[in-house]
């Protein structure tokens, strides 16, 4: 395995394999970006050929082209390793057949469920003709690999343990339960779908990692659609129907277009609208979010038109804003769904998202629908509307929206932002703020002069040219110092190498000022140490007094007395270096 990792990384530079998702910006010899891991507006972002790693000064995210791949893409090393070997050209070592992990086996469990399914569903006439009844295409059915299960109680265990699985790993994949009292047989294992159209669930490298099943027949099999149950592949607050196909219609058009179910999102990739993914009916999470967040911050939400459609869509669209996405809503006709409009009437689904609306814009005119009176709307401003404004991260956007609000209501703006001002933040924000100024509070074990010189060895220590000798800091920093100091400070700043030498480099590539810098550096070291010392005598000179240690005083007297001296002596230093004398 270490040796399909070496020829990729042979094969693909760091750049080469970032700049396939974000737009990367020469920085001398390295390049630099808006990070994709986090909301900024900066370029914090920098990649270095030289090491093969990249690194972002705003929230950390750091690693190679493997990691980098893995938090992308939502998947894990298997995952970015064949995202990359593909690209690259590259066919993945076979593993021995024992040393394969749990893991492996439950993605083989689940694919060989799938060819069941498929084969099942090539069989089953109803099935089949509800399919196209919903207007899906014999294309669509193979290309997404939908299925069908019988109403049976063990087909698919049987069929799986006939292929050489145990009931735990098929137990663990999230395919079979053990029975309860209303089972066949009390304490045995059974299928989990009985009587269901089956959609794969995939994650972001088109594995599979669980299943939706439509019961054909309601009536006997409820709920209408039943999940896969949390496996160790299948986190529900992560998985999000489609994203394996969806995510570079996504880069390119810039949003990404939320529907609820699979039929819906079926029916817009079979329609061209390939930027679309599904939550599969789950609850909404950051989770989601931040996957689609990666790929564009725009998102707009097409769910179904009636309350839970629109309760969905509001939840949705809060915790988005809350997340720094731009979100619009389209408005569908009442009692249709995107699967059913797209079917019946395509022009007037691509007018319904060409008419999509800001989310504050969509409950703004919601609101003024549904009331006439100018106190009552004020107050429903301020209850419903405001919230979503405090949301904003931008001034602007709030300015704008406040003017779009009194233009709309006939409300002043002036008392619009008089209420926006004690319109509290949604909990949720709150304790993000809160975890935040926690995190930027924390005090760092080493100082600023400490960090940068720390840096600049780990830097210089890898670097494949030196541009000032490694081994004359060195001793220059013992000298000054001493071993120990040396050794400690390294030590303990060993957890953020990566980040210190990524940040000399960026500051010093062309090296012209960094043996000034370093000089400079040294003086301020020195004079750091000397205050400390310093502060230490005193103490202690404070202590011998009270103790009336005549002799102890006199000694600590003359040891300060010189510290003292030399840091006179390093503030005309200082001063000359400044004034260039």
């Amino acid at each position: 395995m270490s040796s399909t990792v070496e020829k990729i990384k042979e094969r693909l530079s760091v750049a080469d394999v970032i700049s396939g998702y974000i737009k990367l910006d020469k920085a001398g010899s390295n390049f630099k970006a808006r990070c994709p891991f986090h909301n900024e507006k900066t370029p914090s972002f920098f990649v270095s050929q030289s090491r093969g790693t990249y690194y972002c000064f705003g929230c950390g995210a750091k690693g190679d082209i493997f990691t980098f791949v893995q938090e992308f893409e939502g998947t894990d090393f298997m995952g970015a390793m064949r995202i990359l070997a593909n690209r690259a050209g590259v066919i993945i070592e076979k593993e021995n057949p024992k040393e394969k992990g749990e893991k492996e086996r439950l993605y083989k469990a689940l694919e060989e469920a799938s060819n069941f399914f498929e084969e099942n569903l090539s069989k089953n006439k109803e099935a089949l003709s509800y399919l196209s009844r919903r207007g899906l295409s014999s294309k669509t059915l193979n290309d997404w690999r939908l299925g069908f299960v019988p109403e049976e109680w063990r087909l698919l265990l049987n069929h799986l343990k006939s292929s050489g699985f145990k009931e735990d790993e098929l137990h663990k994949a999230g395919l079979i339960k053990k029975g309860d009292s209303s089972a066949e047989k009390e304490g045995s294992f059974y299928d989990v779908f009985r009587g269901r159209i089956m959609f794969p669930i995939f994650d972001n490298s088109a594995r599979i990692v669980g299943f939706s099943g439509r019961a054909l027949v309601e009536e006997k099999n409820p709920p209408k659609y039943l999940n896969t149950s949390e496996t160790p592949l299948f986190h529900k607050s992560e998985a999000l129907y489609g994203i394996h196909k969806a995510k570079v219609a996504i880069r390119k058009k810039d949003y990404s277009l939320m529907v609820e179910g699979q039929m819906d999102l079926l029916v817009c990739h079979q329609a061209g609208f390939e930027n679309a993914v599904a939550t599969s009916g789950t609850a909404f999470t950051t989770g989601h979010l931040d996957k689609l967040r990666r790929l564009s911050n725009r998102i707009l939400m097409a769910f179904d038109s009636d309350s839970a459609g629109f309760s969905a869509a509001k939840k949705s669209a809060e915790l988005a804003l809350l997340m720094g996405m731009e979100v619009k809503v389209a408005q569908l006709p009442k009692g249709s769904d995107p699967a059913e409009l797209i079917k019946e009437d395509l022009e007037k689904w691509r007018k319904v998202l060409k008419d999509s609306q800001h989310i504050i814009d969509f409950y703004l005119d919601h609101l003024l629908l549904e009331i006439s009176d100018k106190r009552a709307i004020a107050r429903e401003v301020a209850n419903k509307v405001l919230p979503y404004l405090v949301m904003l991260t931008s001034s602007i956007e709030q300015s704008h929206f406040v003017s779009q609000i009194a233009k709309k209501t006939g409300l002043r703006e002036e008392a619009i932002w008089n209420d926006l001002k004690k319109t509290k933040a949604p909990s949720i924000l709150g304790e993000t703020d809160k975890l935040e100024s926690k995190e930027e509070k924390k005090t760092k074990h080493r100082n600023h002069v400490e960090r940068k010189i720390a840096g600049i060895l780990f830097w210089q220590k890898g670097a494949s040219e030196s541009l000032i000798s490694y081994d004359e800091l060195i001793g220059a920093l013992k000298s000054l110092a001493g071993p120990d100091y040396l050794e400690l400070l390294l030590d303990s700043l060993n957890s953020e190498r990566e980040e210190l030498a990524f940040e000399a480099e960026v500051s010093y590539e062309n090296g012209e000022k960094l043996r000034t810098d370093v000089e400079e550096l040294l003086i301020h070291l020195e004079n750091d140490l000397l205050r400390k010392n310093f502060v230490e005598k005193m103490s202690e000179l404070q202590k011998a007094e009270s103790e009336k240690d005549s002799k102890m005083v006199r000694s600590l007297l003359i040891e300060c007395q010189k510290i003292s001296e030399k840091m006179a002596e390093l503030s005309k230093k200082q001063m000359v270096g400044k004034v260039g004398v």
